[in-house]
C-alpha cells in the first residue's frame, strides 16, 4: 500500500508539473503557433474552462482573419473547431455562418445552414447590424438567391449602423448582378467612403468604370496599388488599365513592378502585355519577340503570348516560325480560336 501510495503521488506530482510547465512558458505571438500552443494545451486537460476558452479565442482570431486572407479552408476547419467546443457562443456561430457562406466549394445545403445560423443570430441580437449583412449575403449566392431580401437586409444593418461599410459592399455586389450599373458604384463609392483602406472596393469601382470605358477607373487602381503595392493582380489591372487607355510608357513601368516580385502567373502574363505594347504601340517586332519568347519561357502553357509570337513571325514573313508559335499555342489549347483561325490561313497559303 505504501508503494501504490508513493506511485500515486509520484503520478499527481507529475501530472501538475506537467500543466504548470505549459501554463509558465511563454505564449507565441504568430497566430499558428498560438493556435497549436492553446490546442496542445487544451487537449491534455479538456476540463478545464480557462485553458478552453483561451482555445476557443484562439481558433476565433485565426478563423475570422483567414476569412480576410481568403484562406477559407482553414477559416472553415477553425470556425467548425470552435463551434463543437461553444455552439452558444454568439462570436463562435458567427464565424461559423460566415466560414458556411464563404467555403469553397460551398453546396445549396452549406449556404442554408448559414442562414439558419444568421437568422438565429439576428433574433439573438437585433442590434447586430454583422448578423444582418451576413444573412442578406446568404441571399446573393448562387443556388438561393433572393436579391431583394438581399438589399433589405442590407438595408436593416444600415438602420442600427449607417456607417456600416459591409451593408454598402453586400448592396454593391447585388446591384451589379442586378445589372444596374450606377447603383452598383454608388454603393461601392459609399463603401470606401466609411473606410479608406478598403483595397477591394477601390479594385471593384476600377472594374466597373473600366467596363464603361471611362478612364477614371485609372485613379481607382493607382488608389489600390498605393494600399497594396506589391499585389501583382493590382498591379496587373492598373497597368493594362493605362496600356488600353493611351498611357503604354505607364503601364510598361507598372508590367516591370511586377516582374520584379518574380511571382511566375503573373511575370508571365506582364511579359506577355510588354510585348504587346512594343508590337502594337511602337512597332518593334523585335523586341516584341524577346518579351513573348521570355513569356513563355516564364510559363510554357500561356497560350497567348504562343499566339502572339505568331503574329511577330507572320509580319516578319517568317511563315514556318509563325506556324510552329501558333502549333504551340494548339498544343495548350486546341479550342483557341485565334491560333487555329491564323494557322489554317498559313497552312493553305504555303
Amino acid at each position: 500500500m505504501r508503494i501504490l501510495g508513493l506511485i500515486l503521488l509520484i503520478v499527481i506530482f507529475g501530472c501538475n508539473n506537467s500543466n504548470n510547465e505549459q501554463g509558465n512558458l511563454k505564449e507565441p505571438s504568430n497566430i499558428d503557433s498560438l493556435v497549436a500552443f492553446r490546442e496542445k494545451a487544451y487537449l491534455s486537460d479538456t476540463t478545464n474552462q480557462d485553458i478552453k476558452q483561451k482555445y476557443i479565442e484562439a481558433l476565433l482570431k485565426r478563423g475570422n482573419q483567414k476569412i480576410k486572407d481568403f484562406d477559407m479552408t482553414t477559416a472553415y476547419r477553425d470556425a467548425a473547431k470552435a463551434f463543437r467546443l461553444d455552439s452558444s457562443s454568439f462570436d463562435v456561430r458567427m464565424l461559423y455562418a460566415d466560414a458556411l457562406s464563404n467555403k469553397y466549394p460551398r453546396s445549396r445545403e452549406d449556404i442554408l445552414s448559414a442562414r439558419r445560423h444568421y437568422e438565429y443570430l439576428t433574433v439573438k441580437n437585433p442590434a447586430s447590424a454583422k448578423a444582418f449583412v451576413g444573412l442578406g449575403s446568404t441571399f446573393n449566392l448562387e443556388h438561393e438567391s433572393d436579391y431583394e431580401k438581399a438589399i433589405n437586409n442590407a438595408d436593416n444593418a444600415l438602420k442600427i449602423d449607417k456607417r456600416f461599410m459591409d451593408a454598402y459592399v453586400l448592396k454593391g455586389s447585388t446591384y451589379l448582378k442586378l445589372g444596374n450599373m450606377k447603383l452598383a458604384k454608388s454603393s461601392y463609392e459609399t463603401a470606401i467612403q466609411q473606410d479608406k483602406t478598403f483595397h477591394l472596393g477601390y479594385i471593384m469601382l476600377g472594374a466597373l468604370y473600366q467596363s464603361e470605358n471611362d478612364q477614371i477607373c485609372i485613379q481607382y487602381f493607382q488608389s489600390a496599388v498605393e494600399l497594396k503595392p506589391n499585389d501583382a493582380e493590382t498591379l496587373f489591372s492598373l497597368a493594362y488599365a493605362q496600356q488600353i487607355f493611351g498611357q503604354p510608357e505607364k503601364a510598361m513601368l507598372t508590367y516591370r513592378k511586377m516582374i520584379k516580385l518574380k511571382q511566375l502567373n503573373y511575370q508571365a502574363q506582364a511579359l506577355n502585355q510588354l510585348g504587346v505594347i512594343k508590337q502594337h504601340n511602337f512597332n518593334q517586332l523585335d523586341s516584341a519577340i524577346y518579351y513573348y519568347n521570355s513569356a513563355t519561357q516564364s510559363d510554357s502553357t500561356l497560350v497567348e503570348a504562343w499566339h502572339n509570337l505568331g503574329t511577330c513571325y507572320e509580319s516578319q514573313k517568317d511563315l514556318s516560325a509563325a506556324m510552329r508559335a501558333y502549333g504551340r499555342a494548339l498544343h495548350f489549347n486546341p479550342e483557341f480560336e485565334l491560333s487555329r483561325k491564323r494557322a489554317d490561313v498559313l497552312k493553305y497559303a504555303r
